[in-house]
């Protein structure tokens, strides 16, 4: 589908109040150090057909929009202040925030219906992955308020992840949704992850792949509940009486690593037998004491676990192989990131690098409350956090009636034309993609 946007104005939204003066120095955590030098960018679309949106002038919409975004920035002020990298912290001097107003040449339905990254890309306020070490430098927070022409609207936002991880992108888009609309009650973030994860000398190293000169492409595959059911019920072998049985996210996630291996191992060109599978794990809920849900900053690490491309047939083990690598991930865990300890991390990510093992990377927002974005039209049509730079990377996100998953799976073109078209995949999931 082609798509123009064209871009109406561009201005900068400071904080509504200044940033007091002894907290103009925000020092980084040593997760933020180890983070990822990319982008996490998320769309919010908005129906026209919802309460408060239709009928209202949309620069009177947009308007409101600067005021409370204005106003979030006083009580999240590191968002609105520049990188230092010298010194691993935050000058946090007020700079402002890119404010971007565009109109999109089609209706809203016609990118929700067949969602692809051309269409979607061109909604975020600059291409998250272009020249992204520069932009890193300048950027750690810009909007795009996009106006279809049937009315609806789509609020693209990009921020580094340099200084925060998913759950603080929800955390600060739902404060912002919340001053918008006039909510009486307001998340106070809390900034003291520099406190639990002081900064180190760590040699460069970081959590995370590198940017591939390979061409990587995003495609969108959805598991409905009776899938989702499916794959539980089959897993569900592989636990004992009194155990919890598989999560959604667990089944759906395995299925894809498994699928992801089957693919490796029919490409004869692959000469990799080990693969090996990420999970970006919340920390906030596995510290104790447990931090506050809106602590805001990187927050999280990787659970990881590997096997031989054959393991592939055994979907129960595998899944079984998935939840105890999780369950790794406690406070003992905490403790060795505490104290710096990398040991571990650099051994698995020399064997990536020298090709001895290739990983799956899954980070989940499924219990993200994403579809509470309400900016006073009401909540989301659709949220979407579609493509990453990386290879083997999946995104994965609750439908908006909770529940089925949408992934978002980003591969080399080479590897997903094979596992666009694979036929177990498609037995449990659909995709728009599949030509």
């Amino acid at each position: 589908m082609a798509m123009n946007v064209e871009v109406v104005s561009r201005e900068i939204v400071k904080p509504s109040s200044p940033t007091p003066h002894h907290l103009r120095n925000f020092k980084l955590s040593f997760l933020d150090q180890i983070a990822p030098p990319f982008y996490t960018s998320v769309i919010f679309f908005y129906d026209s057909k919802q309460d408060n949106l239709n009928g209202h002038d949309e620069f009177e919409r947009s308007s409101s929009l600067k005021k409370s975004l204005a106003e979030t920035l006083t009580s999240f002020y590191p968002l609105a202040g520049t990188l230092m990298y010298e010194d691993l912290s935050i000058n946090c001097n007020d700079k402002g925030v890119d404010y971007i107003q565009a109109r999109a040449s089609c209706k809203l339905s016609e990118v929700v219906e067949k969602p692809n990254e051309k269409v979607l890309n061109p909604l975020l306020p600059f291409d998250p992955y272009s020249n992204f070490t520069e932009l890193g430098k300048k950027v750690l927070l810009a909007i795009q308020y996009n106006i279809f022409e049937c009315g609806g609207v789509a609020i693209g936002v990009i921020f580094s992840h340099r200084i925060v991880d998913g759950t603080s992108v929800v955390a600060i888009v739902n404060a912002w949704a919340g001053m918008s609309r006039g909510a009486t009650e307001i998340i106070n973030p809390s900034f003291d992850a520099a406190i639990h994860f002081p900064p180190r000398e760590i040699s460069g190293f970081m959590m995370g792949q590198s940017m591939l000169e390979e061409k990587i492409v995003a495609r969108r595959f959805v598991f409905e509940k009776s899938s989702i059911d499916s794959l539980k019920k089959e897993a569900s072998v592989a636990f004992g009486p009194g155990e919890r049985g598989p999560s959604r996210v667990e089944a759906v996630s395995t299925f894809i690593w498994s699928r992801f291996m089957a693919i490796a191992r029919a490409n004869l060109a692959k000469k990799t037998k080990i693969f090996g599978v990420l999970y970006t794990v919340n920390l906030r809920e596995r510290m104790v004491p447990k931090l506050p849900e809106h602590s805001i900053g990187n927050l999280w690490s990787v659970a990881m676990t590997a096997s031989p491309a054959e393991a592939e047939k055994d979907y129960p083990s595998l899944l079984r192989q998935v939840r105890n690598a999780i369950m790794e991930v406690n406070d003992d865990y905490v403790k060795k990131l505490r104290d710096g300890r990398l040991d571990w991390m650099k051994n698995d990510h020399e064997k990536q690098s020298n090709g001895e093992i290739e990983f799956c990377n899954f980070t989940s927002w499924c219990r993200f409350p994403v579809y509470e974005a309400d900016f006073g039209w009401g909540k989301p049509t659709w949220v979407c956090s579609p493509s990453r730079p990386s290879k083997n990377v999946v995104v994965m996100m609750s439908t908006k009636d909770g529940d089925g998953i949408e992934t978002w799976v980003n591969m080399t073109e080479e590897d997903m034309a094979m596992f666009q078209h694979d036929l177990e995949l498609l037995s449990f999931a659909t995709s728009a993609a599949v030509e």
